[in-house]
């Protein structure tokens, strides 16, 4: 007899009610090319769209694993798009970001079938999720590279993500990154501009396996850049604790939810505003100039 793991457990206690999952859907040619979708059950479509990575220092995880996170961001109103992606040993940097940009381009196109709204598409993910987020935010090549688009992007979530670890000193990390022919190239802080979507950082302050550093630096980079970016320390909270408060009863103890909700309403909103604000093109088929 199996004994349940502790995802398992995570899993079993998250709430079931209100929330609606569509398993195993394509977005690419490779077995590891699938993805969860989920919904509130009672929805008002279309609905804005979270693209969440799972962490796993690119070696370990996927997406059944996260159903307590996918169902926790659903209640929010939102519709959680959940991915597996190909790790390491199979594969090295940069492919797991390929993936990313691989599954975030598939959304763009489908996600209106599933009640999202194509145009209110965010990027997050927790620790080495938070990494793919966060390049795929700020590296536009990589979306390029996938027939899509980094400005198709509304924004970015980053939950205790490691954004700028160079000196690369770990063993494993070493194989997984040291082939790359420019380092400072496969850190997300050497790609900020001010093309950069709004973005909010979340940290712990008592993280002890991705530092809170990463986080300030690279929120610090970013409004040097002119970009927009809000940025969370809650204090007392760790790397896996900070995952576990979507959570109940933790998430009334660490406000990840209620943050990530006013940064997903408050940046839809003001991309709705600038939009309407936009001037017309009057060179149209009415008024050809």
């Amino acid at each position: 007899m199996k004994l349940p793991s502790q995802i398992d457990l995570l899993n079993a206690l998250a709430p079931r009610y209100g929330t609606a999952l569509t398993r195993d859907v394509v977005y690419g040619p490779n077995p590891y090319h699938r993805l969860d979708i989920y919904r509130p059950a009672r929805q008002r479509a279309p609905l804005p769209v979270v693209v969440f990575f799972y962490g796993g220092s690119w070696q370990s995880g996927a997406r059944a694993e996260y159903r307590f996170v996918g169902a926790a961001l659903a209640r929010l109103g939102l519709i959680v798009v959940v991915p597996d992606y190909r790790l390491y040993p199979d594969v090295r940097y940069p492919d797991f970001i390929h993936d990313a940009a691989k599954a975030t381009a598939w959304v763009f196109g489908e996600i209106g079938a599933y009640g999202g709204n194509p145009e209110a598409v965010f990027v997050a993910g927790h620790s080495a999720g938070a990494y793919l987020a966060m390049m795929l935010a700020l590296a536009p090549e990589y979306l390029a590279g996938a027939k899509s688009d980094r400005r198709l992007l509304a924004g970015a979530i980053g939950l205790a993500g490691p954004y700028d670890f160079l000196p690369i000193t770990g063993p494993v990390y070493r194989k997984i990154f040291g082939h790359a022919a420019d380092l400072v190239d496969t850190q997300p802080i050497a790609h900020v501009d001010a093309e950069a979507p709004p973005c909010l950082l979340v940290t712990g302050a008592q993280d002890r396996l991705v530092a809170p550093a990463n986080t300030a630096s690279l929120a610090a980079k970013l409004r040097a850049a002119g970009a927009s970016v809000d940025t969370r320390i809650y204090p007392g909270i760790g790397h896996i604790r900070l995952l576990l408060s979507t959570l109940p009863p933790l998430n009334l103890a660490t406000p990840v939810l209620a943050d990530i909700r006013a940064f997903v309403a408050q940046t839809v909103r003001a991309r709705l505003a600038a939009a309407v604000a936009r001037p017309r093109d009057m060179a149209g088929p009415a008024n050809p100039g």
